[in-house]
Order: C-alpha cells, then structure tokens, then sequence
C-alpha cells in the first residue's frame, strides 16, 4: 500500500463538511445499516409538523402518520409498558423543529428483553432541530454590505449556521499592548479603541483569551473611559489557576465579541435581542435569498436519563440527525473558566484569596480546593443513569456545545442525575461542525471516580466506527472523543480529524485520585481539601484500538492524537495511526500508569512520537511501549527499565517505506464493515 498524507481517503474533509450538509446529506458519510424491527413488534409512524395526511388521531401509520414527535412517544411508552415486543417509532423524512427537548426516562425503556428503536425510515433522512430558519433578508448597510432580519425577541444564541458551516460572532481583535490587565478586568492603553466606552448593551460582550490549553470568555459588566470591569465570578476564576488570562503558558491571542460595533468581517454576524433583529455580512458569493441559516433556540435536543432506582433501559435511536443548538452558560456571570477538555471553574470559589490575581495566577493551595466542584460542558443529546442505549448511524452537526454526553456529572444533565451510564454504544455515527468536541464519557466530580453509590459508575461504553472531524470549532479546548473515569471502555476503529486540540483524550485527575495520592499534589496542598485515597478509581480495562487519528493539535498545545491522564490497569493503545499532529503523538500526563501501546504507527508528528510527564513529583510510569512505528525517533520520559517501564522494539521508518506491518495497521485503521467507505 502507498502512504498517503493527503486528506483521508475514506471521509469527507475539514472543508467538505460544510458542504455535505448545506446540500442535505445530513445522515452523515456512512448510513446505518438497516435493522427491521423483530416479527410482531409494534412500529408507529412520525411526520414532520404539516407533513399530508399527519394526525395525532390516526393510527400513525405510513399513510397516516402521527403529526407531533409526543404523541409518537405516548404510543410508545404504551406499547412497552406491555413489555410484550420491541417497539419502533420510525420518522419519516424531514426536519423536526423540536420547541422543547425530548426528555426519555424509565416509561420509555423497552421491557423483557425488548427494545424501543427511534429510527429513521429506510431512505429517510429526520433531523431533529432546536434552530429556526432565518429568512427575509434586506439590506441594512449598502457601505458595509450587512444585511438584516427580523427573528423575534424572547430568546439569545451564542451560535449562527449558515450554510452548514459554524459562523464567527462579530469580534474586535486586540493587540496585547492595546490593554492591560487587572484584578477588575482590563484598562484601554490604545486611543483608537475609546469609542468602546459608548457601545450599547456592554453586558453582552465578550473577552475571550486563546491561550495554551484552555480558551477562556468572560463578560463585560461595563466600560469607562479607558476602565473596562468584567462580569464576576467569570473574571477572578479565568485569571486563577494555570494558563489564566494574566499569565499563560503561551503568547495569548485576546479578542472582544457581540457588538454591532464589530461587524466587520464576511461571515460575522450579530443578534439584538432587545429589536429582534439578526445582522450578517455574507461570505464573498454568498446569496442570502438561498443560503440556509438556522438560529438555535434550544441548548439540548434530547435528554436521557432515569434514577439509579428506575434506569432507562433498551433504547436505541438510529439514523437520526442532531442539530441546531447553541449553549448560552458562557454568556452569564459564570463565563467559561475552562481548565481542560469542556471542564470549567464555576460559581464564587471559597478558597479563593484577596489577592488571587497576583498570587494564584500560576496556581495556589487556594485553587486546589476549588477542583472537585469543577462543571463539564453539557452535551446536546445526554445520556445518563441509563442502561443499553445505543446511537447507531446517527449525525451530530452544528451543535452549541459537545455532541453527545454520556455519564457525566450531574451538573451537565438536565435530569439532575448524572453517572449511571452502562453498556452504551455508540456506533457508525458522524460529529462534525460544531462549537464543542464530539463525545464526552464519564466525569470529572468524587462520584466519578469513587462513587458514594456503587450505581452510579460508568461501565461497558463502546464507541466504534464513528467519524469526528472538523469539531470544537469554538470551544478549542475540547477533544474530538473524551472519557474520564470508565470500567471497560472500548474505542476502536474511529476516525478523527481535523481538531483544535488533542483526538482522543483519556482518563482525569492527574494521578491525585489514584491510591496512595500524588506527591505532586501534597506539595499543592490539594489534600487539604480531599483525602488520599487508598482504593483506585473507576478507571480501568481501556482499549484505545485501530484509531485513525490525524491533523490533531493545529491550534491549541499541550496535546497529542492520544492523551492520558493518571492511572488505568490493564489499558492498552494497541494498533491505532497517527498522522500530522501538530504536538505530540502518545501524550502520557501526569500520573499515567499500567498502560501498554503495541504497533502504532506516528507518521509526521511535530514533536516526539512519545512522551511522559514525569517531572517534578508524578508518579507517571508502569508504561509498555513495544513495535510502535514512528518516522520521529523523538521520546521522552519513557526509559526502558526506568519507573517501571519497558521501550523496545519501536522502529523509525520513512513515510516512503513503510514496513508491511505498519502499513498493515493503516490499512485497517479507521472505520471498519459498512461504515468503511470503499476506495
């Protein structure tokens, strides 16, 4: 086989992705593979609002559908409940503008041993929408080329798809000599920005710092004169910790947004909520008249979730579309402190000091105990206290925030119960062309990693076969395919692309969590505010197996096509391809421990192939690498025979002249049987 570093072969690319779904090929690269509902099961038919011949009163069947997705799922809790054969609710064609999320617990599980499938139609293609079109363009601007439209009051977005494509909320670049920053928020150094001091609705801009690892917002409470005074507590925990605002781990890149004042660039765009009213300068060539632009109004679409009591059990959902959310919580007092991977500070911190901005501004004792109150970004389509749900097929595009969350901590479910989530899969499905990554599993509070109640670990989630590309295309920080704390997760054969940050991410806690605690962290003074624990966490028995990962890491740092966090008995990366990571390859962080990675192939990362963080007092270590291939000779932290660990047998190899074993592993990396595009 020829090596090929040209864009991949089998899946449309960063810049493809906007134009298969604004030309309506929303079921995603790949459609599921057909599943006929078992003999005698119950099949109940769904239009979209206005579809001929629909009617809550009929029989809902192909000739006389249902009229309303709730009378689908009365119909369907019924037919379960008799616990007598699997039930189907299949969606024909169209799209579903949803006013509401649909929220599934314990009445929608399939009973006995049956299950309940939300499907597609064969050769339909249902999205589930949370957006409004927007339609009814004039022009507002003749000088500046900015049209208008009226969308009513009522409601906010952070998010605008036009096209398909995520579009840029009006934004004001700042030098980084043009402010200086305070405890308070920031003073104006440069003359030509004193009109900012007579903008109108100040509290709905926003600062947002691109930093190293995290990509903070905070808002504006007001400006004046050349004093600009941020929202609280955004603004004290985006300038606490580590990367913060005042002293990041790199050159910062700080930009103000949501002004009408800013509205300068094609593809930018503007809502008043006050008028109602949405501005938008188009793209060069694009004809507002037949562009398709959806303004979210909701943040999730689908929600499910049960009790640890009552789970939601047997469910499916299968060649769907998600789409049109946006996610507001940045935009409020909180802002988004995010400190890694979607995982943000929130609230007022009681450990905080008075003089933070200055003395915990590269961390403090203060900011260790603000870690187990941590928030996760909420996903749009949310699953937890749940058990055999399946996503097969299915397309998350054009999302507020993260596209599917599974387990995660309560505070990023809308049920108020979060964790409980066993034996998912989620297979064959497309994530792509959102503000936040694609999957989240587990999460990041003392539940998850120890729980209070043995029901609420995550346990046996598969993600296979799935394509995520072209993602967290606002949220930077956010992985393509993220999982914390996991009993048995499996993640084979999946294809990412195209990503700000790292591809697939781990693990959490940087080995403080782990039995016997971190030295690193007793010196932080993290103990203080948690205990060390004597018993591991839930995070064991991970395969990370035939992945293609490639062009990870182009914006962000401090990341890799696969990135670990603290220790996972019994977890291996075995066979996966790597290609074009802007940083790293195997990226083992702080107090990764009890992993082995066999025969992965690194093709042209930008600096070493491997690498641990085993400086200062981590105990990262215990690691097995063996026949990995790699055309970087460059590793570091990993010696043979040092903390632990066994490197031998890794071969440097030119691009050119792969040995056939390597080539063997590209081959059959990726997605595999009907979601393998053929070449």
């Amino acid at each position: 086989m020829r090596l090929s570093l040209m864009p991949n072969r089998r899946t449309p690319t960063a810049a493809s992705a906007a134009l298969v779904i604004a030309t309506g090929l929303l079921a995603g690269p790949v459609a599921a593979p057909a599943q006929a509902a078992a003999p005698g099961g119950r099949t109940i038919v769904v239009a979209p609002a206005g579809a001929k011949n629909a009617d809550d009163k009929g029989p809902g069947s192909v000739g006389r559908p249902l009229a309303t997705l709730e009378e689908a799922q009365r119909r369907a809790r019924d037919a379960a409940a008799e616990g007598r054969r699997d039930v189907t609710v299949e969606l024909l064609d169209g799209t579903y503008r949803l006013t509401a999320p649909l929220r599934f617990d314990a009445a929608d599980s399939g009973r006995n041993g049956h299950t309940v499938i939300w499907k597609a139609r064969r050769g339909a293609h249902p999205v589930l929408s949370g957006a409004e079109p927007v339609t009814g363009w004039e022009l507002d601007d003749a000088a500046t080329g900015v049209y208008k439209a009226q969308v009513g009051t009522g409601s906010d977005s952070r998010q605008l798809y036009v096209d398909g494509a995520l579009a840029q909320r009006a934004r004001l670049k700042l030098a980084r000599d043009d402010i200086k920053l305070n405890a308070d928020g920031f003073t104006i150094d440069n003359p030509d920005l004193a009109y900012l001091a007579e903008l109108p609705d100040q509290k709905r801009i926003d600062f947002q710092a691109k930093l190293s690892f995290t990509n903070r917002f905070a808002p504006v409470q007001s400006i004046s004169g050349s004093t600009v005074v941020m929202q609280q507590p955004a603004w004290d925990n985006n300038t606490y910790g580590y990367d913060t605002i005042q002293s990041p781990f790199r050159t910062p890149t700080f930009s103000l947004l949501n002004s009408r004042k800013f509205l300068d660039e094609p593809g930018e765009w503007y809502l008043d909520t006050s008028a109602g009213t949405l501005y938008y300068k188009p793209l060069a060539g694009q004809d507002l008249s037949r562009a398709r632009v959806e303004l979210p109004r909701l943040e999730s679409l689908v929600q499910v979730g049960g009790t640890y009591d009552e789970p939601v059990r047997n469910l499916r959902f299968e060649g769907l579309t998600f789409t049109g959310t946006t996610w507001l919580h940045p935009g409020t007092p909180d802002g988004y402190a995010n400190q890694q991977t979607g995982v943000f500070i929130s609230g007022v911190q009681p450990h905080r000091p008075e003089d933070a901005f200055t003395s915990c501004a590269f961390g403090c004792k203060g900011f260790e105990g603000s870690r187990n109150g941590w928030a996760q970004t909420p996903a749009a389509v949310q699953v937890s206290a749940a058990e055999g749900v399946g996503f097969v097929g299915d397309t998350f595009v054009n999302l507020g925030s993260v596209g599917l969350g599974i387990g995660n901590d309560a505070n990023a479910h809308a049920s108020g119960v979060g964790l409980g989530a066993h034996h998912v899969t989620v297979t064959g499905s497309t994530f792509t062309a959102s503000a936040g990554g694609g999957i989240v599993v587990g999460g990041v509070r003392p539940d998850a990693h120890h729980p209070s109640d043995p029901r609420m670990a995550n346990t046996d989630i598969r993600l296979s076969d799935n394509r995520v590309y072209s993602t967290a295309r606002e949220y930077l920080d956010q992985d393509a395919i993220f999982a914390s704390y996991v009993t048995r997760l499996t993640i084979e054969h999946n294809y990412v692309s195209d990503m700000p940050y790292t591809g697939i991410g781990v693990g959490f806690g940087w080995g403080a969590n782990d039995p016997g605690g971190s030295p690193e962290y007793l010196k932080r003074g993290l103990y203080d505010f948690q205990p060390v624990y004597d018993t591991p966490t839930t995070s064991t028995d991970v395969r990370l197996v035939g992945n293609h990962v490639r062009n990870v890491v182009q914006t962000m740092f401090d990341a890799g096509c696969i990135y670990t966090l603290s220790a996972m008995p019994r977890s291996t990366i075995d066979e996966n391809y790597c290609e074009n990571s802007g940083q790293l390859g195997l990226y083992f962080d702080e107090g990764s421990r009890y992993l082995s990675a066999h025969r992965n192939v690194f093709v042209d990362t930008a600096a070493q192939w491997a690498h641990a963080n085993n400086q200062n007092s981590n105990r990262t270590g215990d690691l097995t690498l063996i026949g990995n291939y790699t055309t970087n000779p460059a590793i570091t932290g990993i010696v043979d025979g040092q903390r632990g660990n066994t490197a031998r047998d890794n071969t440097t190899v030119t691009a050119g002249d792969l040995p056939s074993e390597a080539e063997r592993v590209i081959d059959r990396a990726g997605p595999t049987g009907p979601y393998r595009t053929p070449r």
